[in-house]
């Protein structure tokens, strides 16, 4: 990315970020945060001291914490892990948190899942599961590679777009906010049943479109969301 963006210095209601997950998607994440201006830190299931030195080569600049610290010292907290393991986020507590939902449902690698075979976004599984969570869905639908090599700074022409869907207008605004700085144009798809729209499987899932092109693709889907198909 352009790291001549025209950004001020600091960014706004956000500016620490925590990454559940040392993966190649959360490192990737936390990769294009750090420029942005945020204040990153990543965590797993295990203890700090067995993620620092991959941290340290894959994401310099981030820290290495536990889960718990990640969550308790973030503005917004990003769900990097498989999503077979998404239960064991139960045991935290996200206290209200805005909570980027990065997941995708993949029964080749996660194994058959009842929950997430109905007509649901993965997104709205994990919200209930999370209930003080501000759940966003957003960044599943790009690949991690991809999250570096077609950053753009605002403005900037043929910038890709990215969608969000969430229950929480102002935890939405935070997160597009999120986004631009990540280097893509935000478009807020509205409630979180929209996510799954562009969740694996679906329509939206794995396209690269500009904002108009990702606004039109959107519009027309929302007669069903609205229905709630």
């Amino acid at each position: 990315m352009d790291q001549s963006a025209p950004f001020p210095d600091q960014p706004g209601s956000v500016r620490t970020v925590g990454i559940l997950g040392a993966g190649r998607v959360g490192t990737a994440v936390a990769r294009q945060a750090l420029p942005g201006g945020y204040a990153v830190a990543l965590g797993t299931a295990k203890p700090p001291e067995d993620i620092e030195l991959i941290v340290s080569f894959t994401a310099p600049g981030a820290v290495a914490k536990t889960a718990e610290d990640v969550i308790a010292g973030a503005d917004l907290v990003i769900l990097a892990i498989p999503l077979s393991h998404y239960r064991d986020l139960a045991r935290h507590d996200f206290g209200g948190r805005i909570v980027i939902d990065a997941m995708n449902y993949w029964p080749p690698v996660d194994g058959t899942m009842a929950e997430f075979e109905g007509e649901e976004s993965s997104s709205e599984v994990v919200q209930r599961l999370l209930p003080d969570a501000r759940i966003v869905r957003a960044l599943n639908h790009i690949g991690y590679h991809e999250l570096e090599e077609n950053a753009l700074p605002p403005g900037a022409a043929g910038r890709q777009a990215l969608a969000l869907a969430g229950d929480d207008p102002a935890a939405r605004a935070a997160v597009a906010e999120f986004l631009d700085r990540l280097g893509y144009d935000p478009v807020d798809a509205g409630p979180l049943r929209a996510a799954r729209f562009f969740g694996a499987g679906f329509p939206l899932f794995g396209t690269r479109l500009d904002r108009a092109e990702m606004t039109a693709a959107l519009h027309a889907l929302r007669p069903a969301v609205a229905a709630g198909a």
